[in-house]
């Protein structure tokens, strides 16, 4: 691939930490989600369909499309892709949590938006 031709590709790479205080609301959302998607083979469905049951985490991401944060953006394709989620121990005042200035810094040189407020 030429070089102008990888300048047209953009990746943006984001995490969020999401706080769950209603699972049980997350789970019916995701339920119903599955059972309205005419496009879902029933065996995908049932596979679907006890993975969100089982686990808010996974409920959230069968929700969650990463697709939708770029809407109806002019000029821009979506090309590809990915995203999970997985249930963490958060705290947020731990140092562990937080990005430092030198991340910061170095984050800001390659581009990317590191913190809003």
């Amino acid at each position: 691939m030429s070089t102008p031709e990888t300048s047209r590709y953009v990746r943006i790479r984001t995490e969020l930490v999401v706080k769950v205080d209603d699972a049980d609301a997350v789970t019916k959302a995701a339920l119903c989600r599955i059972a309205e998607d005419p496009d879902m083979p029933e065996g995908e469905r049932a596979y679907t369909e006890g993975a969100v049951a089982d686990d808010a985490a996974e409920a959230l991401a069968y929700l969650v499309d990463p697709s939708d944060l770029l809407g109806d953006l002019p000029g821009v394709e979506l090309a590809q892709a990915s995203w999970s989620s997985e249930s963490i121990d958060y705290d947020p005042d731990s140092p562990d949590w937080a990005l430092d200035a030198e991340d910061e810094a170095d984050d800001a040189e390659e581009g990317e938006v590191v913190r809003l407020g």
